[in-house]
């Protein structure tokens, strides 16, 4: 590896140099120059000797004005790898997104497209860390290339706080995700994604790819204090967002941007269907999501979680039977938590056509799913085990259906819904008996 390539790869923190080449993270610390002259040196040319490759050079001499977002010939040149990134091809994605590197290794475009292939390794499961290095090395390369055109070239610096509020962005969803809970950590990248935010909206209809970060803070600073009250102080200093803005941007996004226009769709399906009650939008979207992209393992569930919701369970069984066959192939993204949600609704839909056999087959299933990402304590689990009582009670197996709920009693918190129901029904069992 040569210097020139260290020094486009790198990025630093306090502490040392992070370096993201070809899927690996590599992080060195920064010691007294006797002891670690090749980092210390590699930092001093990519300071001061060697500020941009030559490309770059003559890129900026020849035309300030370029700008990769909306540059048509580089979206043509993406559009595949977005689709393969989407649809679980990574490798492909990754070829590609190389190439755009070696090209325009200057911008924070490149890199930041290779953290995104890794964020959605992380997607199904995110209880799964081994992916965390790599990702967030990738993210800190964006911030380090995004803030080198930021402070020094004048051209970019709309685009560039774009790159820099998404980098910082994704790394505070990462940090504040329930396995994680690195509150401190999420704060402090949030409060940067925050500052760039605003300064990318300075220049109005760039493209509609700024508007995506602007729809998630006009809509999520009015909903967080709407449903955490006690979080309201920490959003006082920041400027009041919008809802039915945001909604509205997130729309926009979702038809007419390119780089962001999935994410942004990902993002109005949810909240479209856990917090706007829109349930027949966000089920449009997600059967739109899954048949774009019908490789991808979290719109494959998620389309299967849709169509259980709403019933229609002679559509959610072939999804959910496809689910399981390509857990069992080990397909790319298919793991143990897809598993749960499919074996469960599987379950639901067997016992509701009383084939009785069938459904505590796949109740049992989920429940081994469950285990395998140490998910006990979620309701399909907590509710797998209702259900297989409920059937043996009606099957006459009374000492069988105690058993499951006694297990629910033990393994439930008293708060829960599924500790209630598993102490009604042993409350109504004993009752019979007297």
């Amino acid at each position: 590896m040569t210097l020139r390539h260290l020094i486009q790869r790198q990025t630093f923190d306090n502490s040392g140099v992070r370096v993201a080449i070809d899927g690996d993270s590599k992080f060195l610390p920064v010691y007294p120059m006797a002891a670690r002259p090749l980092a210390l040196i590699a930092i001093l040319v990519l300071l001061w000797v060697a500020p941009l490759p030559a490309k770059a050079q003559q890129l900026f001499k020849k035309d300030t004005t370029i700008i990769l977002l909306s540059d048509l010939h580089i979206q043509l040149e993406c559009q595949q790898a977005l689709n393969d990134l989407y649809n679980f091809k990574f490798p492909q994605a990754e070829y590609q997104f190389r190439y755009l590197r070696s090209e325009y290794g200057w911008h924070p475009l490149p890199y930041f497209l290779m953290g995104l292939i890794e964020w959605w390794k992380i997607m199904p499961n995110t209880n799964d860390t081994s992916h965390d290095e790599v990702f967030l090395a990738y993210m800190d390369s964006t911030i380090r290339v995004g803030e080198r055109l930021y402070d020094d070239f004048p051209a970019y610096k709309i685009e560039s706080a774009f790159f820099l509020a998404a980098a910082y962005g994704f790394k505070g969803r990462l940090y504040a995700d329930e396995e994680r809970k690195s509150w401190v950590k999420a704060a402090a990248v949030g409060k940067s994604a925050i500052n760039y935010l605003e300064a990318s909206k300075t220049k109005d209809g760039l493209s509609p790819e700024l508007l995506f970060g602007d729809a998630l803070y006009n809509y999520f600073s009015v909903w967080v204090p709407e449903n955490y009250p006690a979080l309201k102080p920490v959003l006082w200093f920041f400027r009041k967002g919008d809802k039915a803005l945001g909604l509205q941007q997130l729309k926009e996004v979702s038809y007419n941007a390119f780089y962001t226009r999935t994410e942004a769709m990902v993002w109005l399906m949810r909240i479209l269907n856990s917090y706007e009650n829109d349930q027949p939008r966000a089920f449009q979207l997600s059967e739109y999501l899954h048949e774009t992209y019908p490789d991808n393992p979290y719109f494959h569930r998620y389309y299967a979680r849709m169509l259980y919701y709403q019933g229609k369970f002679t559509e959610a069984e072939p999804v959910c039977k496809a689910i399981i066959s390509r857990i069992d192939s080990s397909q790319v993204g298919y793991e143990a938590t897809s598993g749960r949600y499919a074996a469960f609704f599987l379950g639901q839909i067997y016992e509701a056509r009383k084939k009785y056999e069938e459904a505590k087959l796949y109740y049992k299933a989920g429940m081994k799913y469950a285990e395998e990402v140490k998910a006990e304590d979620s309701g399909y689990y907590l509710f797998s085990m209702i259900a297989l009582g409920e059937i043996a009670e009606r099957e006459g197996n009374h000492t069988e259906a105690r058993k499951w709920f006694k297990e629910v009693t033990k393994q439930a918190d008293r708060k829960d819904e599924a500790w209630k129901d598993a102490k009604r029904r042993l409350k109504r069992m004993e009752r019979g008996n007297d």
